[in-house]
């Protein structure tokens, strides 16, 4: 392995194999195009230019792959970025993709363990069969995917981890609040985001599918909720309940919510993902950035720049 992103320094120059998450053409002031990238391994992401690049690279490189790249890392607004001097795409063939992208803290079989303690808990039998049947037809995906594209939880397990952060959440908050039924919120934050399986492509170098983009998780979610109820047999208040959930969770029309929360587990779901998410983007947010420095504005944070503390 080359050096890792996190370990990279201003002014360090380097040859490093890594792989790319996205690329963008661009032009300049005068005309001259270039190309933006952002760089990922293992232990993180860069945004790097290749300035000055040749009519043959402009079309030569796409995202998902892996590239060894010579250049210079220098501070741009507080920033590391990398410089680009030449770059080339190299074989995948032996290489274990995982080395190159950004994975959960959590190991695979550790999500796997403590979200099903979660579901072994729920007592109402209804939203127990839900959630077990469900869980069991995406098992292999739900503990690899990300969250989302970017934003927050976007590394491999991501989904798992930003599930198993907000069961911690309800856990405490269902304690706090005789109000909320423990299985139904339980339930709910475990269903909320499955659709992402159908909306995302995959683990690595993830893209919005067709059917992500005409119809949404939220949709593809409440839909499948219906239908897996009605192959089990099961009936009764919670199923509509717990579809309404997951059509509510983004809380407000303009984020993608059909419906607004209207029972009190339906208004916690919508408050702990937001916290959840919103850490999570303000982690990602402050890792590169030294302490007594701001982060760039944050367009998923109201486009509010954040200090990092010293």
């Amino acid at each position: 392995m080359s050096k890792q992103i996190r370990a990279y320094a201003d002014g360090d120059k380097l040859t490093v194999k890594v792989l790319l998450n996205t690329v963008t053409k661009g032009v300049t002031n005068k005309g001259a195009p270039y190309l933006s990238f952002v760089f990922q391994d293992g232990s993180g992401t860069i945004d790097a230019k290749y300035w000055n690049v040749s009519k043959e690279a402009l079309d030569a490189f796409k995202p998902g792959m892996l590239v060894e790249v010579n250049g210079d890392v220098l501070c741009h607004n507080h920033q590391l970025q990398f410089r680009v001097q030449n770059m080339k795409e190299i074989s995948q063939e032996g290489i274990d993709l995982r080395d190159y992208v950004k994975a959960s803290e959590l190991s695979e079989n550790q999500l796997k363990f403590e979200i099903m303690k979660y579901v072994s808990d729920i007592q109402d039998t209804t939203i127990a069969k839900l959630v077990r049947e469900m869980l069991k037809q995406r098992e292999e995906k739900f503990f690899v995917y990300p969250a989302a594209q970017k934003n927050h939880h976007d590394f491999v397990g991501g989904l798992a981890t930003h599930v198993l952060g907000m069961l911690k959440l309800a856990d405490t908050l269902a304690a706090s609040y005789p109000l909320l039924n423990r299985d139904l919120l339980i339930g709910g934050v475990i269903l909320h985001d499955l659709g992402k399986l159908d909306e995302l492509s995959g683990a690595i170098v993830t893209e919005y599918t067709m059917e992500g983009k005409l119809l949404g998780h939220i949709s593809l979610m409440q839909a499948e909720i219906s239908d897996t109820a009605k192959r089990l047999g099961l009936e009764g208040e919670n199923v509509t309940l717990l579809r309404h959930m997951v059509l509510s969770h983004h809380g407000v029309y303009e984020y993608g919510s059909p419906v607004l929360p209207m029972i009190p587990e339906a208004e916690m779901l919508y408050l702990i993902d937001n916290i959840d998410a919103r850490m999570s983007t303000l982690k990602k947010a402050l890792e590169p950035i030294e302490p007594g420095n701001f982060t760039p504005r944050i367009f998923a944070l109201e486009n509010r720049a954040f200090y990092k503390h010293k």
